[in-house]
């Protein structure tokens, strides 16, 4: 995998997705595993695996994020980065896909 440059892209969380149905009723948030189905939909890079990842902070329905992916201090790996208005709710790191032979 080479490493690629930085960039940034916007999210819009779905106002509606059943998931919402039991991940609050009446206070839905975001689950993390939406959230990051969404950071890698977005990558849209070789195929990763997600070697850290962090929540810090709530997302809810219909909010929009700005996501930022830059190269690591070393190898192949790319930090990622989602923020809503410039604090994050959530942080991590995407290594390349091992591949094993049978």
């Amino acid at each position: 995998m080479t490493t690629p440059m930085t960039r940034t892209e916007r999210i819009d969380i779905p106002l509606r997705h059943p998931v919402f149905d039991g991940h609050f009723p009446g206070h839905p948030i975001v689950p993390g595993s939406l959230l990051l189905d969404l950071v890698l939909a977005a990558w849209n890079g070789p195929l990763v695996c997600v070697s850290i990842v962090k929540f810090h902070r709530p997302v809810r329905p219909g909010e929009s994020l700005t996501l930022c992916f830059a190269p690591a201090a070393q190898g192949p790996a790319v930090r990622f980065r989602c923020l809503r208005d410039q604090e994050p709710v959530c942080s991590g790191l995407l290594l390349p896909s091992v591949t094993r032979s049978p």
